[in-house]
């Protein structure tokens, strides 16, 4: 994981959430393996717009952080799997919160960014 040059000091309830969530597809990650135990192809597919390094690297975030378990099957080739830890799964209210918040202000949202667009 990235080493910071100045550490944080976490004062608040909201700045550990974001460091263990915040990041562009750690939510839909622990949205996605809300159903179980899930490959990286198949993470790869539901989010096919991430990058393979970048959605990588959150994974690897995650399990540093307690969210969600990698399990390494000793065959060949390799087999790994991901799932939700309980600490993981104590965060779906916050991420379905997020899902159906982003699901309602999606065609407003949609609208802006048409205008935005047009107005460029």
């Amino acid at each position: 994981m990235y080493q910071r040059k100045i550490e944080k000091e976490y004062r608040c309830g909201m700045e550990v959430t974001i460091e263990v969530i915040g990041g562009k597809w750690k939510p839909c990650v622990i949205n996605h393996l809300s159903t179980g135990k899930k490959r990286p192809s198949e993470l790869q597919r539901y989010i096919p717009v991430a990058s393979r390094r970048a959605l990588n690297i959150q994974l690897n975030e995650m399990e540093e952080h307690g969210i969600i378990k990698k399990t390494v099957y000793p065959i060949v080739p390799p087999k790994v799997e991901y799932e939700l830890t309980d600490l993981g799964k104590s965060l779906l209210p916050i991420t379905m919160a997020m899902e159906d918040w982003g699901m309602g202000f999606r065609e407003q949202f949609l609208n802006i960014e048409i205008k935005k667009n047009l107005n460029k």
